[in-house]
């Protein structure tokens, strides 16, 4: 019965902000806080169930298990990641467990720890955020989640110093077997199949060998699960994985969520709290914004990575559970309020940076990530936006023709991949306006975006309409609402994906039938 409730709390408060342009998890922590107040005149216990604490734990292995199947090791060694993550680490604790200690008179080891855990960044939210924008394997994206996973390893050994917790002595055998187990997991992955067992196969690495093994040793579960994706990263079939698990993710986050608003209703000393370190939470993002620059990005890679990591993590809550009981309402207001300020900053983030470019442009630096340099199409005829399966599958196509075609894309191991297979394929994020200005494609008769995200798709056809270009602008859409769309940004050729297929088996039927027709006629010819 409380199961049921929780469930119908979320769907109401979830559609409701959706309805004001809110993301539907800003209302599952809102229902969490309605729930909690509820509680007692409903007759329902004002805590989460055994059984939401589970769903709520499933929904974060899995979420880190989907992170590292599109994660590399290399990205962690990056500059900007390691710089973006210590350094913002240690400057954010340094300042906060000072201003705690002079403000509120705390004491040195709490204020260092609350420090130290306000200094992380939600994983949970930014990773959902990523993903919902389809940003995971973008080079902002990517430079996020890298940031972020350093931040969680930092989290899991002050938890494990702090609260007397060491690694059993079986860890570092684990550890050093865990390049010897990937040939299994990818043959556990290859003779899955495509249906439930896949499923299956996802939640046993994800939540046992993971989540359980990771935890039993004393390594934690987060990073168990995180360690198994990772493993499984290079396989080909690891997008498939990830999407097979997507709505089983997005379900058991429902309960994170709930559980986070459920921990507890504040009082004024708390909310008020709370509001005065969510108000410094633009001083983290601005303090990112300058060391991401500093490592070279450019100006708007680095605001991007900047806004998706303006927020309080909920490891916050974890080690607060463990080391920091009494801080433990006041850190999920303060998670909460975090959530809610994050979600409103990313969802103007686009329109922001363009309405502040000119201002922040200043910053940047004059040499530039190599990953971020201007694109030069030289001689192509044929420009293709987003090499995932359809952009690959274009290319192919009209690869052999009197066209010289360049693909392009944002995720620099897809454009890799593609260059090793002898594809001229480059390196750049079609969102951003920097790019369209250091463009040059004059020689470029059609364009055809290949992109997932319709929004992706509807900005790259503006900025090429702006640009100048006149030619054909071709594309593919899943929905009707997004064909009016496309046509208004400026494509010229739609085509609705799952029609098209219809269309072409149709198409394929009626050849095979007229073959069979003409072979039935010739044998009967003959016998006549």
């Amino acid at each position: 019965m409380f199961e049921t409730l929780c469930l119908s709390f979320a769907f109401v408060f979830g559609l409701a902000v959706r309805q004001v342009g809110l993301p539907p998890l800003v209302g599952f922590l809102l229902a969490g806080f309605a729930i909690h107040a509820a509680g007692p005149p409903l007759g329902l216990p004002d805590y989460a169930s055994p059984v939401l604490d589970h769903v709520a734990h499933f929904g974060v292995l899995l979420l880190l298990f989907g992170v590292g199947l599109k994660l590399r090791l290399g990205q962690l060694a990056q500059p900007q990641v390691l710089t973006g993550a210590l350094v913002q680490s240690a400057v954010t604790t340094a300042v906060l467990s000072l201003g705690l200690t002079l403000f509120l008179a705390l004491d040195g080891r709490t204020a260092l720890l609350l420090g130290v855990v306000l200094s992380f960044s939600s994983t949970v939210f930014s990773a959902k955020v990523l993903e919902a924008r389809r940003d995971i394997r973008a080079f902002y994206g990517r430079t996020a989640i890298g940031i972020l996973i350093v931040q969680d390893i930092i989290a899991l050994a002050v938890l494990a110093i702090f609260s007397g917790q060491t690694p059993s002595p079986w860890a570092i055998p684990l550890l050093a077997a865990l390049p010897l187990l990937r040939p299994v997991l990818h043959w556990l992955l290859d003779i899955s199949g495509h249906d439930e067992l896949l499923v299956l196969v996802g939640m046993l690495l994800s939540l046992v060998l993971g989540g359980a093994v990771f935890d039993a040793v004393g390594l934690g579960s987060e990073i168990g699960a995180l360690a198994m994706g990772i493993l499984l990263s290079t396989h080909p079939r690891a997008k498939e994985l990830s999407d097979a698990l997507w709505s089983l993710k997005e379900l058991f986050l429902v309960g994170f969520f709930l559980q986070i608003g459920m921990s507890g209703l504040p009082g004024p000393g708390d909310l008020l709290i709370a509001v005065l370190l969510v108000l410094l939470l633009p001083l983290k993002g601005a303090l990112f914004f300058a060391l991401l620059l500093m490592s070279r990005l450019r100006a708007r890679t680095a605001f991007l990575a900047a806004v998706n990591l303006t927020s309080y993590s909920e490891f916050s809550l974890i080690v607060a559970a463990g080391v920091l009981p009494d801080w433990l309402v006041p850190l999920a207001l303060t998670v909460s309020l975090s959530f809610l300020f994050a979600a409103q900053l990313d969802r103007l983030s686009q329109r922001l940076f363009q309405r502040i470019e000119p201002w922040l442009g200043r910053f940047e630096p004059r040499r530039v990530h190599r990953d971020e340099l201007p694109t030069d199409l030289g001689t192509a005829s044929v420009l293709i936006l987003g090499m995932g399966r359809t952009g690959t599958a274009a290319y192919d196509r009209l690869d052999g023709g009197p066209a010289r075609i360049v693909g392009i894309d944002a995720d620099t191991y897809r454009v890799a991949g593609h260059v090793a297979a002898g594809r001229n394929v480059l390196f750049a994020d079609v969102e951003d306006a920097g790019f369209w200005r250091g463009l040059r494609m004059a020689a470029v008769e059609c364009v055809i975006l290949a992109m997932d995200s319709v929004e992706a798709k509807e900005s790259a056809a503006r900025a090429l309409r702006q640009k100048g270009f006149s030619g054909p602008i071709v594309s593919h859409a899943l929905y009707e609402d997004h064909v009016q769309r496309l046509r208004s940004a400026g494509a010229t050729h739609i085509y609705q994906t799952m029609t098209q297929a219809g269309i072409g088996l149709a198409d394929q039927a009626s050849r095979a039938v007229e073959a069979g027709r003409k072979d039935v006629s010739v044998v009967q010819s003959r016998s006549g």
